[in-house]
């Protein structure tokens, strides 16, 4: 069986990483056991493994913004190319960065939102499309779901189907031919962690009338969550 691939573009902040581990780790959580998983750094500067070799690809999120354009990132962008072109291009998941930097390399605008940050849990839209998709079906019933970004897709690719938004952003999560999905929001976060990124961001991004204000709203988003088991339970079939 092909294992799954972790393509991880950052890290959370040290004193997250010490209690709760690392994005790798609860993205492995939330996929399961249907496949091995294999994890590689994406910024350390070394040739990206060919996509045809696992099952499905996952990209996650990052403190570092897509707009910076680091090498590292304009190297990851073109791998994404190459895949994209594949006759047999594995299922392919971007989260947070790995979302903007999905749509940013199919032609979408990237940037930072001119209403600030999006933080804690919110409430999405999703569209009719979304009804139909594998991995956002069941998260229509229930849309809530953890944020935590101050860059957003301020404006969609051309060619690729919406199917979340709300009054923050117009695409929150998105569909790119039959394989392809970026999604805004974090499927891998607990209210646990979103709690500690709140808390790791008092005083700096975000002041402490603002994480008061956030925090009580915190709350388990069981549908969103389960958007990583329906991308491994697409991805693992494509591999038989």
């Amino acid at each position: 069986m092909k294992p799954l691939l972790i393509l991880q573009t950052g890290s959370t902040y040290p004193a997250l990483q010490r209690h709760y581990g690392d994005f790798p780790d609860w993205i492995r959580q939330g996929l399961g056991d249907q496949a091995p998983v294999t994890v590689v750094d994406a910024r350390d500067g070394q040739p990206l493994l060919g996509a045809a070799g696992f099952s499905g690809v996952v990209i996650t999120g990052s403190h570092h913004m897509v707009t910076d354009e680091a090498g590292w990132m304009r190297h990851l962008m073109h791998w994404l190319e190459a895949t994209l072109q594949l006759a047999e291009a594995p299922p392919l998941l971007g989260i947070c960065f790995g979302h903007q930097l999905l749509a940013h390399t199919l032609g979408g605008e990237v940037g930072d939102h001119p209403q600030g940050m999006e933080v804690g849990t919110v409430a999405l839209r999703t569209t009719s499309a979304a009804r139909g998709d594998p991995l956002l079906a069941a998260f229509c019933d229930q849309p809530w779901a953890q944020m935590m970004h101050r860059q957003s897709v301020l404006t969609a690719p051309a060619g690729v189907e919406v199917l979340a938004s709300n009054g923050h952003g117009s695409c929150q999560a998105f569909r790119y031919g039959h394989g392809a999905w970026g999604c805004q929001f974090h499927p891998e976060f607990s209210a646990d962690v979103t709690r500690a990124y709140l808390q790791a961001m008092r005083g700096q991004q975000l002041s402490d009338q603002q994480v008061d204000d956030l925090l009580p709203s915190v709350r388990e988003c069981p549908q969103a969550g389960a958007v990583l088991a329906h991308f491994a339970n697409q991805a693992v079939p494509a591999a038989a």
